[in-house]
């Protein structure tokens, strides 16, 4: 039997077992995910101080082009989820193929702007002259490979509206390993293959990325992993590419949104000096590992109450959305407990000789780390809106939280205040708990459940009676 009749219903059963049968494989795909990026940097690190200034300026580039083309697919992920909870294969198909059709045309009108302002953008923020050249051509790299990054992105987002979260994995799991090899082998070359240094960074990530969407891509035109690419379907679908490009782009808005808040946060830190810096370095970074699982509750209750809602089954989904936000709350209030009491060996691992930045950092990841669990509720709620198709909602909470109460508070609470940087501490679990207060109350008002992206099985039962009603009159 193929996969594609072989996945799980979402629709019935176990509320609790298909959350954490989403929500673990998402979990360790992101981690993966991580971990291949920690390769890059170990790698560069081996060239020096000027090597890894050039990859750490480009980064900021480089994940607000993945955030402002990313998030357009998120698009294609909701609507697959609900046509397949309404089991129309046919609709799951065409919609799949479309959002292909919508990757051409973002890496059409990125991918030159990207490539012709590298260098420009590079001087703009301010990079030095023998760091220039390299982080110049690290982003040129990345730009001309957008579609494979875009492309392996795609696939994941429309196998995660199908449900299934396993196969991504062990693509992931093959590309961190060959990046692990051909990093060193094209960042310091061997035998003919000639050393690119940072260059060389930036093309194995492309090469092992094409690898990943060219192999998720033939899984799709195969029929057998729960999406049946047809090549009939990629005729342009004006209509559906317009309302696919609107339902996506509020997430892709929140999501430069986000990277662009945490540049500004990281600007007011640096006003407090090199050791404020180094602290807020590695707080963010140990948040970075905990907002992975929070993420996996949210893509797994997205495609939850997507399929639900498009089964009919609305009272299901709210149910889900519930389940899952208790859940998330629940585990990383434990996550957040635990790390409380082993903040200071835990900082000490990653700079084991600067007390005073240990003491600092440990500060931060104690003053967050017992809200944990209100960020894993957001998130979760979060993914509820989204898998409705309320992306506004979802983007409106998030802008809202970074930009009327984390940075007002932050700059408030360390400059007007005896807090001095705790206030920037401070200002991440206030403006969490904030923005978590605000998706409770739009979730409890039920307005959210109003979405109507697709018609449902109960509805089109509901038209055929009153068609069968007006034949007989």
């Amino acid at each position: 039997m193929s996969k594609r009749n072989s996945l799980p219903n979402f629709t019935e059963g176990s509320i609790v077992k298909s959350i954490f049968g989403l929500s673990v494989p998402i979990i360790l795909a992101n981690l993966l995910q991580t971990v291949y990026q920690l390769t890059d940097t170990f790698w560069v690190g081996r060239l020096g101080a000027e090597a890894v200034a050039a990859v750490s300026l480009s980064f900021p580039i480089v994940f607000l082009m993945l955030s402002m083309g990313g998030g357009l697919f998120i698009a294609g992920s909701i609507l697959v989820a609900q046509y397949k909870g309404k089991d129309d294969l046919h609709q799951v198909d065409y919609v799949s193929a479309q959002t292909l059709m919508m990757l051409v045309l973002v890496t059409l009108v990125l991918t030159p702007i990207g490539y012709f302002s590298a260098e420009p953008l590079m001087r703009l923020i301010g990079a030095e002259p023998n760091v220039l050249v390299g982080a110049a051509s690290y982003l040129r790299i990345t730009f001309l490979g957008s579609v494979f990054l875009f492309g392996y992105f795609a696939f994941q987002a429309l196998m995660r509206g199908v449900g299934d979260v396993k196969t991504p994995i062990y693509i992931v799991l093959i590309t961190v390993i060959l990046n692990f090899f051909l990093d060193p082998l094209f960042i310091m070359g061997y035998g003919p293959m000639p050393a690119m240094g940072v260059s060389g960074a930036a093309l194995a990530t492309v090469l092992t990325q094409g690898i990943a969407a060219l192999w998720g891509l033939s899984l799709l035109f195969s029929g057998k992993y729960g999406i049946h690419m047809k090549t009939k379907n990629f005729r342009p679908d004006l209509p559906l590419l317009k309302k696919m490009f609107f339902l996506g782009l509020p997430s892709s808005i929140e999501q430069s949104a986000r990277a662009s808040g945490m540049a500004l946060i990281a600007f007011l830190v640096a006003s407090f000096g090199t050791l404020t810096v180094a602290a807020y370095g590695l707080g963010t970074r140990v948040f970075s590992f905990v907002i992975i699982p929070a993420m996996g509750f949210a893509m797994a209750t997205s495609t939850l109450v997507g399929q639900n809602i498009g089964a009919g089954k609305v009272d299901r989904a709210e149910q889900i959305g519930k389940t899952a936000a208790a859940l998330a709350f629940g585990l990383l209030t434990c996550v957040g407990i635990i790390l409380f009491f082993v903040a200071k060996p835990l900082v000490t691992v990653f700079i084991p000789t600067d007390a005073a930045v240990i003491e600092s950092s440990t500060q931060f990841v104690k003053i967050f780390a017992l809200f944990f669990g209100v960020i894993g509720l957001q998130q979760t709620l979060n993914g509820v809106f989204m898998g409705s198709g309320n992306t506004i909602v979802s983007m409106s909470i998030a802008l809202v939280s970074l930009w009327v109460f984390q940075f007002p508070l932050a700059y408030i609470l360390s400059h007007h205040t005896s807090l001095k940087e705790l206030g920037i501490w401070w200002a991440f679990p206030l403006s969490g708990i904030l923005g978590t207060i605000i998706a409770i109350i739009w979730f409890r008002t039920g307005k959210w459940k109003e979405k109507k992206l697709i018609q449902t099985k109960l509805q089109d039962e509901v038209v055929k009676e009153s068609i069968i009603e007006e034949g007989i009159q």
